[in-house]
């Protein structure tokens, strides 16, 4: 979910597999293990601790929950022209460092014409945090992949698992999202919680989650997010020299 979650080619993992419908996913440990934590660090020196026992690829957190079968419509606008973006959580799930992730995928068109697509691997871990673990991102220029920069999985060429949404928010709270050397690196800072929003897509939300993202690679960027309980993320906007973007959560529809 770069554009989504990011904002808001298929890589190949040595340590990745597709799932299927009819396999158990691992349930999460009953027993509490000590909580990896994607805490920034200003070396390259992250290696969160990930012990797939204590994780699942059920996500239940209210402010990131991604049920099976469930599709995001998020309308806005980029630079002025119309902007469409849809998040579909599967059913599918693809294993990265042992860690059966569920597998999002989401289509971004702007002016009616293909900007990006996404596969997203998410998983949850015991205490409730939401990790991510990877994105197969393309570009698309005049119907054609220009671009699959910032494509990373957990477990290759030095990439590691970040945080997309903690289990318990505090303001002040900084994390990564994601993690490979010199091509994803992007960052959050809790700014606010309980806050109450309006969209430009007429809806309102109560018990808003606040994030400042941020990406060391790309100093000008700066992502201003918005995560409602029950929805997760309902409004996103960006503002860098010279751009400008935004995507409302219009509807949510349930297969």
């Amino acid at each position: 979910m770069k554009h989504l979650a990011c904002l808001l080619a298929l890589l190949v993992g040595v340590c990745a597999c597709a799932g299927t419908a009819d396999r158990p996913a691992p349930a999460a440990s009953s027993v509490a293990a000590p909580a990896a934590t994607a805490a920034p660090s200003a070396t390259p020196d992250y290696h969160p601790v990930i012990d797939p026992a204590t994780f699942t690829d059920k996500i239940t957190n209210p402010y990131f929950p991604l049920k099976p079968g469930t599709t995001l419509v998020f309308e806005g606008t980029r630079d002025g022209r119309p902007q469409h973006a849809e998040l579909t959580v599967t059913a599918e799930t693809r294993v990265i460092m042992g860690v059966t992730c569920v597998v999002v995928r989401d289509i971004v068109t702007v002016d009616n014409s293909l900007h990006e697509k996404t596969t997203d691997w998410y998983a949850q871990a015991a205490n409730g945090d939401v990790w991510y673990f990877g994105e197969a991102t393309a570009e698309y220029a005049n119907g054609k992949i220009s671009s699959t920069k910032g494509s990373w999985e957990a477990g290759v060429d030095g990439a590691q698992p970040g945080i997309i949404m903690m289990a318990a928010p505090k303001v002040g709270e900084s994390y990564r999202q994601e993690f490979r050397p010199g091509i994803a690196e992007d960052m959050a800072r809790i700014t606010q919680l309980s806050k109450s929003l309006s969209t430009p897509a007429g809806k309102a939300y109560k018990d808003v989650v606040v994030t400042d993202d941020t990406n060391p690679l790309d100093p000008d960027k700066f992502d201003v997010k918005y995560y409602a309980s029950g929805f997760g993320l309902v409004y996103t906007k960006r503002a860098r020299t010279g751009h400008t973007e935004d995507l409302s959560l219009v509807k949510t529809v349930k297969a």
